[in-house]
């Protein structure tokens, strides 16, 4: 549930975006503020922050324009722009060799295994998985907008955008540590055998 916390920000957008999209921006922004100083008042290193980041400067852009110009048309595709925006920071997290996930992780893992190759390489795998329903959610809510389906077809698109990475995230760390550890016993059995 870790995960959930980093994307309260875009929930708050989505559910305040009824009232006004400029609120939804605004809340969104208030929130995503909110939650970073919160973390460096709890002690939290502030590296690895790309998605609190990111998330900072969309909603900051996006609250200046709502403001400037409520009746742009940008506002029917808010679910795609978030969408997109969130597959940009975590594409953007895996390219600089800072997956976003990495700093979800390392409050639930000990520090000892953060700069672990397999700490690194679970994170990686993680964000891609996210970057790539991001992505996807995004084209799909562009599709959405571009024919104006119904918002049915909308939020279930959102709900299966997060859903599924969540799932994934929830059972691929333990299969990989389960086959690296595996994998690790089995060249410590070829070594012993090459000793003997």
């Amino acid at each position: 549930m870790n995960y959930l916390r980093s994307f309260i920000p875009w929930l708050v957008f989505a559910g305040v975006s009824s009232a006004g999209w400029q609120w939804g921006a605004l809340a969104g922004l208030a929130i995503s503020a909110a939650l970073l100083i919160a973390d460096r008042a709890g002690g939290l290193s502030l590296d690895y922050r790309l998605l609190e980041y990111g998330t900072i400067v969309f909603f900051a852009a996006l609250s200046v324009l709502a403001f400037a110009r409520p009746d742009s048309g940008i506002k029917l595709y808010g679910s795609t722009l978030s969408m997109g925006w969130l597959a940009l920071i975590a594409w953007v997290s895996i390219a600089v060799r800072r997956p976003f996930t990495m700093a979800i992780a390392r409050r639930m893992a000990p520090p000892e295994v953060w700069h672990t190759p397999l700490f690194r390489r679970i994170n990686v795998v993680l964000t891609a998985a996210w970057a790539l329903s991001f992505t996807l959610t995004a084209i799909a809510q562009a599709v959405v907008s571009a024919y104006e389906l119904n918002v049915a077809f909308s939020i279930l698109i959102q709900i299966a955008g997060f859903v599924l990475p969540i799932r994934f995230t929830a059972a691929y760390p333990e299969r990989a540590r389960a086959r690296f550890q595996q994998e690790s016993g089995v060249r410590a059995d070829a070594r012993g055998g090459l000793a003997s």
